[in-house]
């Protein structure tokens, strides 16, 4: 059979590539301990190589270390199943093995994953409870009854929901009572107990059935035992003894007595017990060797097992355990490391850091436990160190944000060795606490207001930043970007303004402003910074007045007797800001007779004044209109506009020709006629030249006419009458054209030139003032008169 194995193994190596990880295997749970799992194969040729199983998840004992062994210069490792190995599949059905295989310098490591497959053919029953000796469990008469002796352990049992019976016969009067098993494989004690049932043994064969056609049986001692004799008992004894180390050899250390008949005493731990012996019948204790604590430290505690029983009935026993103490004799004090503690920790150390865990030991009993004790001495009754033991550690949070709040500590550890008499020693210690810049300056948003028509160096506001770290508030300002026209106090915080503003151009701005802390760090270069924007914003001031279009204006209307005509809109606003709507407007001069109103910013004439005041021929106004803003901004500014308003007369009267007479309408409709001259406006030099050219000019034709007139005189001195009155005449027509010329009124019109000679327009009717009397000529198309 084994030379089968070896020639499969060898098969396997030869057929198999195993020089490559990870591996994976399947394994029926049928396998017992001893089965082979995977075998392969490592070329080392120039070391001696291992194979290490490093570990198993999930842990167990199933799997045995691997085997390494050579074969024709091929070393060959093999996994098995160990000798406690129980596979279940219903319980793990993986199992991870984790492998190293070193040669030399060259380690591969790997894992091999072993896939536990179910058997529905596998018994699930086996170790000692499976063999024909069946388990054996002891247990005392006095045990009570109902109660659990033992607890069957099977793979599976409790998820494949077993069925467990006791099969074999328990009839009276061998029997006390039946033993029973539930499904939970606990055995119990029957109802009436084991009481005198001492020196027996009871066989239990149990049937475990798993589902169909799978069971398996299994045997179960129970031993019953006597209860020892109750008679026997040590008196009331100190457990813990202390004796010297100057005790000589055979000096007494303690006696021990128990209750009983012919009692006697022997100690049975420790085997061999070296130091001390106790008497068999007297049960004192003595030393057997010098107790020098120098030489054997061993010997400081010793803890005794003592046995007493009757001479006749060694059954009948009772134990007592005893510690006995060796305490040294004093003569040094104890010596510490470090004899002294001087250290330095930053204030955000956390609680529980250690500082330092001291070293000390008593010449005089080397490995004696000694007390420590942390006195302090500035500040007194500080909590913010404590001793744990040995080890000195923080104990709150060290806190260097308060005025006089970061302070040396120094304390001084007590060091007493519990001899006689009790030697001390003292450490000093003394811990040093550094700030730490632990907290960002910070500031909060603000907001300033400041008037356009702020000069430089105005002071805005204090931006006021907060810093937790002491010294408080130790802060530096600066801007981060944004405008250069202000600037901010390093030290103070004040924003200045270093610019001019203009409300119209930028209404808003925002600062960063970077906040530095300093001074607040045991590195002076290890600074927090923080930031918050600043708001400025920028209030109105009018400084634009209103400008109008056109600045002068100059109209021509006709005005009906108790009517009112809108003459004009005056039309205004603010170039340099167009939102500006507001205006005030008001007539300051040439509304003479009051005539004239504004109505917001249109111009009215009011013609509804009767009597002598009507004007029979055109009239002049020259207006002078003050626009000033009327919003909230002050101060208010303004701008004055000229209106040279031409007013002409137009009333209501009735046409009369001489072939038929009309009726004109009482009611006309005023008709306004507005005339825009353009002009041009030369040069100044250009003005100079042509004034001088024009003034020679008319010098020119002065003297030229002069002299024209002067020969003419001279030619005609005596002229003749018919001349005389041809030139008469002449004159006297001239002078009645020019009379008609200046006698009718001038107006505009709305289809014809304002330069017309009113002796040249047609006059197509006829009418009488309603007022005056007065006949007058009229045209109805143009609307002009001319009186009789």
């Amino acid at each position: 059979m084994a030379l089968l194995r070896i020639l499969a193994l060898l098969l396997a190596l030869t057929v198999s590539e195993l020089h490559c990880l990870p591996w994976f295997i399947n394994v029926s749970e049928s396998q017992g301990p001893g089965t082979i799992l995977q075998s392969f194969s490592f070329n080392c040729t120039s070391h001696m190589p291992t194979l290490q199983l490093v570990h198993v998840q999930p842990p167990t004992t199933f799997f045995n270390p691997p085997s390494l062994t050579r074969w024709q210069g091929i070393y060959v490792g093999t996994v098995t199943l160990s000798s406690s190995a129980r596979l279940d599949a219903l319980s793990v059905n993986h199992y991870k093995l984790q492998l190293r295989f070193t040669c030399g310098n060259h380690v591969m490591e790997g894992p091999l994953s072993v896939n536990v497959r179910r058997d529905p053919g596998h018994s699930a029953c086996a170790g000692r409870f499976a063999s024909p000796a069946g388990e054996i469990i002891q247990v005392l008469e006095t045990v009570t009854p109902g109660a659990r002796l033992y607890t069957l352990l099977l793979p599976g049992l409790e998820v494949q929901r077993a069925q467990i019976n006791i099969i074999s016969a328990q009839d009276p009067p061998y029997f006390p009572g039946p033993f029973s098993i539930n499904g939970q494989g606990w055995l119990l004690v029957p109802s009436q107990g084991l009481k005198g049932q001492a020196e027996k043994v009871f066989q239990l064969q149990i049937l475990v059935t798993f589902g169909q056609n799978r069971s398996c049986l299994g045997m179960l001692k129970v031993k019953v035992l006597p209860v020892p004799s109750s008679l026997i008992s040590f008196l009331k004894q100190a457990s813990n003894i202390t004796i010297l180390e100057d005790l000589p050899p055979g000096g007494k250390v303690v006696q021990v007595r128990a209750r009983g008949f012919d009692v006697r005493y022997e100690i049975l731990s420790p085997v061999p017990c070296p130091l001390f012996s106790i008497g068999r019948a007297d049960g004192v204790i003595r030393t057997t060797a010098p107790l020098e604590l120098a030489q054997a430290p061993g010997a400081a505690v010793t803890r005794l097992r003592v046995k007493a029983h009757e001479r006749l009935r060694p059954w009948a026993s009772v134990e007592l355990e005893l510690t006995v103490n060796v305490r040294s004799v004093n003569r040094w004090p104890p010596r510490c490391l470090p004899a002294m503690l001087v250290t330095q920790i930053p204030e955000t150390t956390p609680v529980g850091t250690v500082l330092n865990t001291f070293t000390c030991a008593d010449p005089d009993s080397p490995g004696s436990i000694l007390d420590y004790q942390l006195q302090f001495h500035s500040p007194p009754g500080s909590a913010s160190l404590c001793l744990r033991d040995r080890v000195l550690e923080v104990n709150a949070t060290l806190d260097c944000d308060a005025r006089g709040a970061c302070f040396q500590h120094a304390a001084s550890i007590l060091v007493l060795d519990g001899g006689q008499p009790l030697m001390t020693t003292e450490v000093p210690v003394l811990v040093m606490v550094t700030p730490v810049n632990e907290f960002s300056p910070a500031c909060v948003p603000h907001k300033f207001r400041i008037r356009e028509d702020a000069g430089p160096h105005t002071l805005l506001g204090s931006v006021v930043g907060m810093d937790k770290d002491y010294p408080h508030n130790n802060i530096e300002y600066y801007i981060s970007g944004g405008p250069t026209i202000f600037s901010v106090d390093r030290l103070s915080g004040e924003v200045h303004l270093l610019g001019s503003l203009d409300y119209e151009l930028q209404t808003l701005y925002r600062l960063n402003v970077l906040l530095i802390d300093h001074g607040q760090d045991q590195d002076p270069t290890h600074h927090r910074s923080g930031s918050c924007t600043i708001t400025i914003e920028v209030e109105d001031v009018n400084d634009h007045a209103p400008e109008c279009q056109p600045p002068f204006q100059e109209l021509t209307i006709y005005a009906l007797l108790g009517h009112s005509v809108e003459v004009t809109k005056v039309s205004c606003w603010v170039p340099q800001e167009p939102q500006r709507l507001a205006f005030s407007y008001s007539i300051v001069g040439g509304n003479s007779q009051n005539r004239f109103s504004l109505q917001g910013a249109t111009l009215v004439y009011n013609n509804i004044l009767l009597g002598p005041l009507w004007p029979e021929q055109f009239y002049t106004y020259e207006l002078l209109i003050r626009v000033a803003d009327a919003g909230p901004s002050i101060p208010h500014l303004s701008t004055t506009a000229t209106v040279s308003v031409h007013l002409i007369p137009w009333s209501a009267s009735t046409v009369a020709t001489r072939t038929h007479r009309s009726t004109v309408p009482s009611v006309m409709t005023p008709l306004l006629v507005t005339d825009t001259e353009a002009f041009w406006q030369p040069e100044p030099w250009f003005v100079v030249v042509l004034t001088v050219t024009s003034a020679l000019f008319v010098l020119a034709l002065g003297w030229l006419l002069l002299r024209l007139f002067q020969g003419l005189v001279q030619m005609h001195q005596t002229p003749s009458k018919p001349t005389q009155a041809l030139l008469l005449n002449g004159i006297q027509g001239t002078e009645e054209s020019i009379q008609g010329f200046m006698e009718a009124p001038r107006m505009e019109m709305s289809q014809a030139p304002s330069s017309v000679d009113l002796s040249l327009q047609h006059f197509d009717g006829r009418a009488q003032d309603s007022r005056t009397g007065r006949d007058y000529l009229f045209n109805t198309l143009t609307g002009a008169r001319r009186w009789l």
